[in-house]
Order: structure tokens, then sequence, then C-alpha cells
């Protein structure tokens, strides 16, 4: 699920997995669809 947090007056959303922000809720629903909760390097670097 992403959530909100505010910072520097600006709205982000937060991947709960990594908790890695995005400035767009659409960029951040999509990460978390392929996060797998680890926030080290992608697995697509592997």
């Amino acid at each position: 699920m992403v959530s909100t947090t505010q910072k520097d007056g600006t709205t982000w959303y937060r991947c709960e997995e990594c908790e890695m922000l995005f400035d767009a809720e659409s960029e951040a629903k999509t990460h978390e669809e392929n996060c797998d909760g680890e926030d080290d390097s992608p697995s697509y670097l592997q």
C-alpha cells in the first residue's frame, strides 16, 4: 500500500515495502506492484 508524507511543503508518496519516495502517486503504485521489499539494488540489475 502506498502512503503519503509531507516534506518541505510537498506531498510525497511512499512505498511501504521499501520506503522509497515518489512525487507522483501513480509512480509509487507502479513501483510497489513490482517491489520485493528489499531496499538494496533492484532485482533487474542482478
